[in-house]
């Protein structure tokens, strides 16, 4: 089998894939770093299609289209706060990843790109969220669903701490 999985840097919102993931927040209706970037570049559309959905409870996901962006559709996923990692931080992180694979399959959608969720704002530490999301993206690309998992790191260290967890774990990845 092939590595569906890659590990790049750059922007998500100018991927030309099935779905783009959006690190949420509760509300759906856009915010700062890769909400707003995704939001900004979507135009318009997608605020008022996500308020008709009433928000998004943390671990959870939503669909909507994709709009102005290359991408086919956007599923938003809230991650955690990080508290410290004893409040549940890792389960909810990986119930993110979980829903949203799933929410793209059941959508028959073959190829997906996620950025670090929860590590800007949210603290979550970039090594411990790598490992939920490198792992979650081996279990996934494991099934055979996606023809291409993208995990887009949005800089240099940020792309590094990856690819150094991706080895760690023996997690068969491009770059």
């Amino acid at each position: 089998m092939s590595n569906v999985i890659e590990i790049i840097t750059g922007d998500i919102t100018t991927l030309a894939v099935d779905a783009i993931v959006n690190a949420a927040n509760s509300t759906l209706l856009g915010g700062g770093g890769v909400d707003g970037a995704i939001h900004r570049a979507a135009g318009p559309k997608l605020v008022e299609e996500c308020a008709t959905l009433g928000g998004c409870p943390v671990g959870e996901a939503r669909i909507t289209k994709g709009y102005n962006l290359p991408a086919r559709f956007v599923i938003h996923t809230v991650g955690p706060v990080w508290h410290g990692g004893g409040n549940g931080e890792p389960e909810l992180l990986a119930a993110c990843y979980r829903t949203s694979y799933a929410l793209a399959r059941s959508h028959g959608l073959r190829s997906i790109a996620f950025p670090a969720i929860s590590c800007g704002v949210y603290g979550y530490p970039m090594e411990q969220a790598g490992a939920v999301s490198l792992a979650a993206a081996r279990e996934a690309s494991s099934s055979g669903d996606f023809g291409r998992i993208v995990l887009v790191q949005f800089n240099e260290p940020a792309l590094a701490c990856y690819l150094t967890v991706a080895r760690r774990l023996e997690i068969r990845f491009t770059s």
